[in-house]
């Protein structure tokens, strides 16, 4: 049986790329009866940088709400949020006392992250990949669903379990990453060459998935095109390949598909139509969303059965490793 562990970040909008890169993965491994899947709203590594706190309470909830929205069923999978569960913290700390500075200080998000925050840069943010290797470790994960550029924390978290292992005994699972290769990156609607972020400030180039209808459509009649009238997947045509993308994505035809259906048709009725196709893809999950939002009691059940299950499973690796590094009394 597979143990699997991931999470989002509860800061920004989640947008179509989250959902593409991350979620739907999720639901490919939610179809597996074996896999044992653990979904965290990973509040405690949104503070790393400034969050008004009642924008935050109100993220996590949204967050929540979207992964049951998009189709992460409850009876399959674990969904809690990482605060409230005090063991990852716990082990965070245990982990700092053992960690060679060397290990973190080599860690390429740091470096990219703190040449852009400069004095602004805080120690949680430097502390991540600790952080993350404690969610990772407590459940005996063995596999990690991340995309390329989460690579290094799964090698730094797999260098932290083997280096414990080896001073404590058997204790941590070392997890592999689970890289698709095949999971389409979906790049920004106004720059094809950058990645679609929640962080962006201008939102024109994000198709977030609570946008409206008409935000949607407004977006994608935006949306930057290259060179030329032909709608065709290319290297020398980022912006209409990026779209070609998308609209395969959410309308379940190829792109090969979509490219005979526009041939000899310009721009302008390619997005009228993508728009459209995202519309319909969104509306139920939107739907969902709404109810959940409106009854927050269930929202809340599934939440505090996934918390349970979280520090049940939690606590047990917890009182190994304070027995085995000497701990209490």
């Amino acid at each position: 049986m597979k143990t699997i562990f991931s999470g989002i970040q509860p800061s920004g909008n989640l947008h179509i790329g989250n959902y593409i890169g991350t979620i739907s993965q999720w639901m490919k491994l939610q179809q597996e009866s074996s896999n044992e899947l653990i979904f965290c709203i990973v509040d405690l590594h949104a503070i790393t940088v400034p969050q008004d706190p009642k924008m935050l309470r109100q993220k996590i909830v949204e967050v929540a709400a979207l992964y049951v929205a998009s189709g992460i069923d409850p009876k399959k999978s674990n969904i809690f949020v990482q605060s409230e569960n005090s063991d990852h913290t716990y082990l965070t700390w245990i982990f700092d006392c053992m960690i060679p500075m060397g290990w973190m200080n080599r860690m390429t998000q740091f470096k990219d992250k703190s040449a852009k925050q400069a004095e602004g840069t805080t120690v949680g943010l430097f502390n991540y990949p600790a952080l993350m290797a404690a969610d990772i470790l407590l459940y005996d994960t063995t596999h990690v669903p991340v995309g390329e550029d989460q690579r290094q924390h799964i090698e730094l978290t797999r260098d932290i379990a083997e280096k414990f292992n080896k001073i404590y005994g058997e204790t941590f699972v070392p997890p592999e990453p689970m890289i698709d290769k095949q999971a389409a990156r979906m790049m920004s609607l106004q720059n094809p060459t950058s990645k679609m972020s929640k962080s962006d400030k201008d939102q024109t180039g994000t198709i977030n998935l609570l946008d409206s209808a008409g935000e949607i459509r407004k977006k994608i009649q935006r949306a930057v095109t290259d060179s030329g009238s032909e709608i065709v997947y290319r290297e020398d045509k980022p912006a209409v390949s990026n779209l070609l993308i998308i609209y395969s994505k959410v309308s379940g035809k190829s792109v090969s598909e979509i490219e005979s259906q526009y041939q000899g048709k310009g721009y302008g009725d390619f997005k009228k139509d993508l728009a459209e196709a995202m519309v319909e893809f969104l509306t139920p999950i939107q739907k969902r969303y709404n109810e959940l939002m409106k009854n927050k009691d269930e929202l809340s059940k599934i939440l505090d059965a996934g918390a349970e299950f979280a520090r049940h499973k939690s606590s047990k690796k917890i009182e190994m490793v304070k027995k085995v590094v000497g701990l209490g009394r």
